[in-house]
């Protein structure tokens, strides 16, 4: 399942997470966003039984304090996070299977 995350519990979900988090910053009018979405979600699916991997949403518009600490310029913006600190970033839309590749190779 997707964790929908917000400025209010981004640290705590994220920064003070001991392992990996993806981010998928978005909106509800980007069109690659609607894109995107699925693809997360199968994802999150596919990655559900990894104790140490989250897969997060955090809505741009409505938690803009976050998407500017983070530099967010364009959106879809995908975020991974490892013990707190971005090791990798990504924009625009990008499969399942570069999104895995990716995890799996942060993971090691």
């Amino acid at each position: 399942m997707v964790l929908e995350i917000n400025d209010q519990n981004f640290d705590q979900e994220v920064k003070n997470f001991s392992g990996l988090v993806l981010v998928d910053f978005w909106a509800p009018w980007c069109g690659p966003c609607k894109m995107q979405g699925p693809i997360i979600e199968q994802l999150a699916e596919t990655l559900k039984d990894k104790v140490d991997v989250k897969i997060a949403k955090l809505n741009v518009d409505e938690n803009p304090g976050k998407s500017q600490e983070h530099e967010v310029m364009s959106i879809p913006t995908l975020k991974i996070f490892k013990n707190g600190k971005v090791t990798e970033t990504m924009i625009g839309l990008q499969s399942k299977e570069t999104l895995l590749s990716i995890i799996d190779k942060s993971l090691k």
